[in-house]
């Protein structure tokens, strides 16, 4: 409703960008019906996420060709992609995806199911989740600067997401798969049960980088 509202309620002459590289992990409609009825925005979506392929650096957008064609001479002037830029690999991959009417519906439930399992076994335990995440990740406070359980993790053999400033005893956790999952519980549990600042000197130094990791 926002993003409807700030569609229409815009200064004159300018565009809205949607960009809904997570939308397939919601269940929140798409905005696309916005471009259908020729309003003036433009919706980005990304092979990068649920469709698995960062690697190939492909997505696309959605708009009317007079707003395409204003967005492709901007990607040429500033440090965005140019379309001419995707290799036909990247195309052919992104296409095959696209076709597939049972990869995204698939992938969802797996994620959903994983995560939620992972919410439940923190939630039963007394951890702080951050609500609401329909994405492949989640947000939970670890009740000390990230950055130092970051790395506590990280001894674990477990890489965990990004920290925030305005939230800086919370990390972010990416969902992996089942197994991956499972490792995190333990390692998180084991890293939750030292106090915090009690954790090694060492953690404030070079980076530990383990020679097997399971991204979380």
């Amino acid at each position: 409703e926002d993003i409807i509202w700030l569609i229409n309620n815009k200064p004159k002459g300018s565009v809205v960008i949607v960009d809904e590289a997570y939308h397939h992990f919601s269940t929140h409609e798409s905005i696309i019906d916005q471009v259908a009825a020729d309003k003036d925005v433009i919706v980005l979506r990304t092979f990068s996420k649920i469709y698995g392929m960062a690697g190939v650096r492909a997505g696309f957008a959605i708009a009317r060709p007079d707003l395409l064609e204003k967005f492709e001479t901007l990607s040429g002037n500033v440090s965005l992609r140019n379309t001419a830029s995707v290799s036909l690999l990247s195309a052919a991959a992104a296409g095959a995806s696209l076709r597939d009417p049972e990869l995204v519906p698939l992938r969802r439930k797996i994620n959903t199911d994983i995560r939620e399992a992972t919410l439940e076994f923190l939630d039963k335990k007394g951890y702080k989740i951050v609500p609401g995440s329909q994405a492949n990740m989640f947000m939970v406070d670890v009740k000390r600067p990230g950055k130092d359980f970051q790395q506590l993790m990280m001894q674990e053999k477990i890489a965990i997401g990004r920290t925030w400033t305005a939230m800086p005893t919370h990390v972010r956790v990416t969902v992996g798969t089942k197994e991956e999952m499972e490792k995190f519980q333990t390692a998180f549990v084991k890293c939750m049960d030292v106090p915090p600042g009690a954790a090694n000197a060492s953690l404030h130094s070079e980076l530990y980088i383990p020679s097997e990791l399971h991204r979380a």
